[in-house]
């Protein structure tokens, strides 16, 4: 309801751990702003269904949030407060010491000043996505909040809730969250999943064999629905595509989608895109602002 453009920055601008869930001040203890990232990352688990991606190549690092079940654009507002919300915490936890190389926003230029001004960097508008976009040496930079000692009691009792979290949920729908946050540019093992969830790969196997399902039948259920996603957003090429789900090139990935939908990639984005366009867009003008915010929870299973 605000008229201030920077409602959002200012949102995600809280540095008072007095406010701060104990995942958030867990964080702060890490020992660097990588370490930072991961377990924010990890512990979004515990409070709503975002996901937080952080990808990290030779000069860039990126971080940005996603949300799989998401029917509707991310409102601007959400999207400036957790990028600020990020930068807080790498500012705060380094002194100061960081500042992104960039800011990728989607939407069209507009209080470009306000917005390099908060961020202390260029801002790139019309981008293909929300990102914060640092150096990446800038993850590698120690935290002078960093605090053993308060990481290891708060961390064991944010650990022990999310392995409980995790022990009374779905296993198939949790393998199948966390192949979407690692899948890009590789195909996580079982190995892999079952270390991100606090389990063994026994266990999580036992699990899995007890709810009679298989490893490989939910990554190939997970590429298929983040294929889906993608498809639908113009902006993101086939050949990028095929890297986010993990395949080892593009061919492989259009092989896979015939098989899964009788059809090629371009031919299904062509077909799906064109009968959204218009529903979409009407629902966009129709809906209010609050409304904009509850696809990306709806279908939070049962978190608040």
């Amino acid at each position: 309801m605000s008229s201030d453009p920077a409602i959002g920055l200012k949102l995600g601008s809280e540095t008072r751990l007095a406010r701060s869930h104990p995942a958030g001040i867990a964080v702060l203890c890490s020992r660097t702003f990588e370490d930072a990232l991961q377990r924010l990352a990890r512990y979004k688990q515990l409070t709503c269904p975002e996901e937080i991606r952080v990808e990290r190549k030779s000069q860039e690092a990126s971080v940005e949030f996603f949300y799989v079940e998401a029917a509707e654009p991310q409102p601007d507002l959400l999207v400036d407060m957790v990028l600020s919300w990020i930068l807080s915490v790498g500012r705060h936890g380094t002194d100061g010491q960081i500042t992104p190389l960039r800011v990728d926003l989607a939407r069209s230029a507009k209080h470009r000043a306000l917005f390099e001004s908060h961020y202390g960097c260029r801002v790139r508008f019309k981008a293909d996505r929300d990102a914060l976009i640092f150096r990446s040496r800038d993850l590698d930079c120690p935290l002078v909040t960093h605090n053993e000692e308060l990481l290891a009691v708060i961390g064991t009792h944010v650990e022990s809730e999310l392995k409980a979290h995790n022990a009374s949920a779905n296993v198939g729908e949790l393998v199948k969250e966390t192949l979407s946050r690692s899948m890009a540019g590789k195909r996580p093992t079982l190995e892999d999943v079952a270390k991100e969830l606090g389990l063994g790969a026994r266990t999580l196997q036992r699990r899995l064999t007890d709810s009679g399902l298989t490893f490989q039948t939910l990554v190939e259920d997970t590429r298929r629905e983040l294929a889906r996603h993608f498809l639908k957003q113009r902006a993101v090429e086939l050949n990028e595509t095929a890297f986010l789900l993990g395949f080892e090139d593009a061919n492989s990935f259009f092989r896979a989608f015939q098989i899964w939908e009788g059809i090629s990639p371009g031919e299904w984005r062509a077909r799906n895109c064109l009968e959204e366009a218009v529903p979409l867009k009407a629902r966009q003008a129709a809906s209010p602002v609050c409304g904009a915010f509850a696809p990306a929870f709806t279908k939070a299973k049962g978190r608040t």
